[in-house]
């Protein structure tokens, strides 16, 4: 079946269709990960976008749900050079079509991914459709235009959990604000001897601390961190119980927000496993994944934080830590699926000072 692309700056693309049939509408990234295709699709933070692979070759190891990092795919679409289509693993349960039938996931394959990649890049990103029904160059091109602006979007709400739960581990108290969290950092979190419980992205202060917490995440998520007005000022009133507070990708731009720093829109973002990052601090550079649209201004942040960590790309802020109150944050994913698992010093960072600091909420 015939599928086209359509952007907003009047761009048109014709392919093969995959997965769904029917018409998606999103913000179109690129991710430069050459596997995680599975893991790509299943971040909460991919939610209101459709995703470009830019390695050639997608689907070769089909799917498992062992591996996804939430209760499914949250992309609305996924653009392709190439689908596998002969998948080959012994973890493998279907092929990726399956699974984004399943799902209602629709794709476009016979893409030239690069040449679009590169517009990308120049233009910044673009909202785009996604149809196998209507074809008509200047409709779709129009309704395009006509798309919501992430910026415009609060997208927490679509994939923050609707009660608290507790996830697993045992040890010190920890609790997570979903903001979109991924499986693999609740996974790293328990694993380290943590007992995790996770928390609605909307939840008080008061709520929260009720589960009597030695420390407290605010996960990664999607969209602008100026639209989750409601998550910054928790973080705030929680800052003010001298609490541990770890904040990650959407979380550390919230933290950010919260201690009155200021945050921008990237020209086409940061979203792949190999995006070097430096620590200030020791000098040492981790090769990171990660996956976001919006930034950290560093000229913004007030002098009672430093900047930890900088994006060596661009020279972005990648992370921060308070001078006085036991609060640090990353931009990029330290449980680093996929990707090198080098990054999890950060946890065990944040374990120590949760196991050494008490707060006066209590």
């Amino acid at each position: 079946m015939k599928a086209v692309l359509a952007l907003e700056d009047g761009t048109y693309i014709e392919g093969k269709a995959f997965g769904a049939e029917g018409q998606r509408e999103g913000e179109v990234v690129f991710n430069t990960s050459m596997t995680g295709y599975q893991e790509i699709m299943t971040d909460p933070s991919y939610a209101g976008q459709i995703v470009v692979m830019t390695y050639p070759l997608i689907g070769n190891y089909g799917f498992n749900r062992e591996d996804a990092e939430s209760t499914g795919p949250k992309i609305r679409g996924l653009i392709i050079k190439e689908l596998c289509a002969a998948p080959s693993s012994w973890r493998s349960e279907g092929s990726l079509e399956e699974y984004m039938k399943e799902y209602d996931i629709i794709g476009i394959q016979g893409v030239d991914t690069r040449a679009l990649t590169r517009k990308i890049r120049e233009k910044g990103t673009l909202k785009g459709i996604i149809s196998t029904g209507e074809q008509n160059p200047e409709t779709l091109v129009k309704k395009a235009k006509e798309i919501d602006e992430i910026s415009d979007m609060d997208l927490v709400g679509e994939v923050t959990c609707l009660r608290p739960y507790f996830y697993g581990g045992s040890g010190l108290n920890l609790a997570v604000i979903d903001m979109g969290v991924k499986e693999s950092i609740l996974r790293s979190l328990a694993g380290l001897g943590l007992r995790v419980t996770v928390f609605p992205a909307h939840t008080s202060p008061k709520e929260i601390l009720s589960l009597e917490p030695e420390g407290i995440l605010i996960s990664n998520g999607p969209g602008d961190p100026k639209k989750a007005d409601y998550a910054v000022k928790t973080a705030k009133e929680l800052m003010e119980c001298r609490i541990p507070i770890m904040g990650i990708c959407l979380g550390h731009q919230i933290l950010a927000l919260a201690v009155g720093g200021d945050t921008y829109k990237l020209k086409f973002g940061h979203r792949g496993g190999n995006h070097p990052v430096k620590d200030v601090e020791t000098g040492r550079v981790y090769i990171t994944s990660q996956n976001h649209g919006f930034a950290v201004r560093e000229d913004s942040l007030p002098d009672s934080v430093y900047v930890s960590h900088i994006n060596l790309n661009d020279g972005t802020v990648e992370g921060m830590r308070h001078k006085e109150l036991p609060v640090m944050s990353v931009q990029y994913h330290p449980e680093a699926s996929p990707g090198p698992t080098d990054s999890m010093y950060l946890f065990n960072q944040f374990k120590e000072m949760m196991g050494r600091r008490k707060h006066k909420c209590l």
